[in-house]
């Protein structure tokens, strides 16, 4: 499956480069401004003492996440959505994977009655904006939970975190099944998934959709086995960043 070279030069199970820069905010409890090849986005954590009024005493903490591009992260500049009056489809529902996929790697209980709100800010799209939100929103998150303890809201033992998750784009284009798809590429794939995996591999979410002719069993697994093996390199990189020092 490696043999054939994409027009970046990658092999087609092979991930965009990949960076993690954590505590890029100076402000928010944990940060992160990650880079899946042209692809950037800042993941901002923001830790509350307290929760929403409808888990108020039962003694479970609240991790949601919000989603934005900047007007122009893209060819060519799009309105913002508080100008436009309200938030779009597309932004809901990324907006409500990123939270799923890191509320399935937090333990509520051991969180605390706190809030952790996650803000993911496309400030470049290349391809794979979702994907790279919910990996580097994973590392601001580990960090906000880890300031929470430091200040006596999370408990000195308490375990909140049980998993790290990513994910990752996949795609079949010209009848190969490819890892980690670049703008171009998306836009020739002939189908279109998007892979949410915990580090021990567990799948918290598949979205996949035939662009062009439907896809067979052998196709899907295909897809499926290049994307956790491209979200056990992501976790590597999440390892990586949460064990060196912040500035």
């Amino acid at each position: 499956m490696t043999e054939t070279t994409r027009a970046d030069g990658r092999t087609v199970d092979q991930l965009r480069p990949v960076t993690i820069e954590r505590g890029w905010s100076a402000h928010a409890e944990g940060s992160a401004l990650i880079s899946f090849g042209g692809t950037k986005v800042l993941c901002t954590a923001s830790f509350t003492n307290g929760v929403p009024r409808w888990l108020t005493g039962k003694g479970k903490g609240w991790v949601t996440a919000e989603y934005a591009m900047l007007p122009r992260a893209t060819n060519s500049r799009n309105d913002r959505e508080s100008i436009k009056g309200k938030v779009g489809g597309r932004t809901h529902e990324i907006s409500r994977l990123i939270g799923r996929a890191l509320r399935a790697v937090v333990d509520t209980k051991a969180l605390g009655e706190n809030t952790i709100v996650i803000d993911c800010d496309v400030l470049q799209a290349d391809g794979g904006t979702r994907t790279a939100a919910i990996t580097g929103a994973y590392v601001a998150l580990a960090d906000a939970i880890e300031w929470g303890r430091a200040k006596g809201f999370v408990g000195k033992n308490a375990k909140a975190l049980i998993d790290s998750v990513s994910a990752v784009s996949v795609g079949i284009i010209d009848g190969e099944p490819m890892l980690d798809l670049a703008y171009v590429e998306d836009v020739r794939a002939e189908t279109d998934m998007n892979v949410v995996v915990t580090g021990r591999g567990l799948f918290v979410e598949v979205q996949g959709t035939a662009e062009g002719a439907p896809f067979d069993k052998r196709e899907l697994d295909a897809l499926l086995e290049l994307g956790v093996n491209g979200c056990g390199d992501l976790r590597e990189a999440q390892i990586a960043a949460l064990a060196e020092g912040l500035a």
